[in-house]
């Protein structure tokens, strides 16, 4: 049976490292046989995006995880000069997105969605569809890929997919009118699956049975809220809110996912021990999600890849 096998990886910033090093442990075993490579479709939402591009142009995971290990404080800069100028975060975004665009025209040059080795799925959120019609302005959901047909996204340099899909709102300015796509699919698994049966892109779409999905989380937390009634306003309601839509969104994805493709489907997604917090800017944080994610217990995932990978 002919397969089409899909690699998804979740947003979530500075955790990005958390993936990078799952990704890194199943390339260095041998008993595997080269899955990532093996790979049609490299999926990614945010720091997930940012994964599935270099892959895609292939890039081994440890050079990616060392971007993280290297780059992450001077992404993630914050001068008191910028805080006095956006009034501490009320005003205007944490951190200067030019930092990352530096780092990634460092990984990515000026190489575009069509000169990847692989096909790419990257979301992003477009603030303005331009339309002339007043009656179809809007803003909506960006897909970009690196399929042939109409409305690829072939000819865009990767750097600035990078750009527009990591634009997480407070944290960094919109560029180009878009902003990160976690504010619509943090888990960018159903978005893979669904890009599967386009008939625009594939003439014979791959049946579900014939396709293979690993799911690849950014570590969670351990949230909830306690007590039975929360009569909040926006003060109180706006800093768990966009944890708990995030948190959300990844699970529901997972659900579909699972129902739809049974057994030839997979997600490992970490939690964090209780009362550990990790934000997205959590540069501090690295060394910790490195090790953690190098302490995960593999065994199940390397069993669901032996047996339904090739």
């Amino acid at each position: 049976m002919a397969k089409y096998r899909i690699i998804s990886i979740d947003g979530g910033g500075i955790r990005g490292i958390i993936p990078a090093t799952i990704l890194q442990q199943l390339a260095a075993d041998p008993k595997l046989n080269n899955i990532i490579q093996k790979a049609d479709l490299i999926a990614g939402t945010s720091t997930g995006g940012l994964l599935a591009l270099g892959i895609a142009k292939g890039m081994a995971p440890s050079v990616m995880q060392n971007v993280y290990l290297n780059k992450g404080k001077d992404i993630f800069d914050d001068s008191i000069w910028d805080d006095i100028r956006d009034l501490g975060g009320l005003m205007g975004a944490d951190y200067d997105i030019k930092n990352l665009k530096k780092v990634l025209k460092e990984i990515f040059g000026r190489t575009k969605l069509k000169s990847l080795k692989k096909k790419v799925l990257v979301t992003a959120f477009d603030l303005d569809n331009k339309s002339t019609k007043n009656s179809t302005r809007s803003w909506k959901p960006k897909i970009f890929h690196n399929y042939e047909g109409i409305n690829s996204d072939r000819e865009e340099y990767a750097y600035k997919v990078g750009l527009y899909t990591s634009a997480a709102p407070t944290f960094f300015a919109s560029i180009d009118g878009y902003i990160d796509g976690g504010v619509f699919a943090s888990n960018p698994s159903m978005c893979a699956l669904s890009q599967t049966q386009d008939k625009r892109y594939f003439s014979t779409p791959p049946k579900m049975d014939e396709i293979v999905l690993l799911s690849i989380g950014t570590g969670t937390s351990l949230n909830y809220i306690e007590g039975e009634t929360h009569d909040w306003g926006y003060a109180r309601w706006i800093k768990p809110l966009i944890s708990l839509m995030m948190d959300g969104v990844n699970d529901i994805a997972h659900y579909e996912c699972k129902q739809i493709l049974r057994d030839n489907y997979f997600r490992i997604a970490p939690v964090f021990p209780p009362n550990v917090t990790i934000p997205m800017d959590g540069v501090d944080k690295v060394p910790y999600m490195k090790k953690f994610a190098e302490k995960l217990n593999f065994k199940p995932l390397k069993q669901w890849l032996a047996k339904n990978w090739d």
